[in-house]
């Protein structure tokens, strides 16, 4: 039994000793396999038509992101102000950087902590503006666990949160940043 005890510390020290990077790596990755995609389809389907479209969400992007003040000037992003232009570029831009930042590992403590906020208001919307109810938001220490909301989005803050506190890992551009500008001026 010493034995086995033995060997499973051994096998604990090597692993906790591979936690530093292997962690925040493993969490880009999950990131990009499962989330990359979906917000980079999400984002650029948001941008309106040629070079301006840049500037120019499409009505789309409006009534992802404001649903009812599209509903209630019966879908006329002309009648909408600068401030749901503002925050409905933002939110596009966001959308498309954010993600490409985190896998890239690119000031990523940053990065994933406004990718939390973007999960959070995105549920939000989903719930007061677009109508989520019932199994769809979910409820926690349920036996489902397939809500789009509670369940789901969970995982992608728990990722996120890792990569919050652990930082980027071994592998991107944080690091490269760091080791040839120095610790100053790089985040880890």
């Amino acid at each position: 039994m010493t034995r086995l005890l033995s060997l499973y510390d051994a096998i604990a020290t090597q692993l906790e000793a591979a936690a530093p990077w292997l962690i925040p790596t493993l969490a880009r990755l999950v990131f990009a396999g499962v989330l990359l995609v979906y917000y980079l389809n999400s984002g650029l389907a948001k941008f309106g038509e040629g070079i301006l479209g840049l500037f120019r969400p499409d009505a789309g992007a409006y009534v992802t992101i404001f649903p009812k003040a599209m509903e209630a000037v019966s879908y006329d992003v002309s009648q909408l102000g600068i401030f749901h232009w503002a925050v409905t570029l933002a939110g596009t831009w966001a959308e498309v950087i954010l993600p490409i930042a985190i896998v890239i590992g690119l000031f990523t403590r940053l990065a994933s902590l406004a990718m939390i906020g973007f999960v959070f208001v995105q549920s939000v919307v989903d719930v007061y503006g677009h109508g989520v109810t019932g199994d769809d938001i979910g409820a926690w220490f349920d036996a489902p666990s397939n809500a789009l909301l509670l369940d789901q989005r969970a995982f992608w803050v728990f990722a996120l949160g890792v990569l919050v506190l652990r930082g980027a890992g071994p592998i991107s551009v944080d690091r490269a940043l760091m080791a040839y500008c120095g610790p100053s001026a790089a985040p880890a």
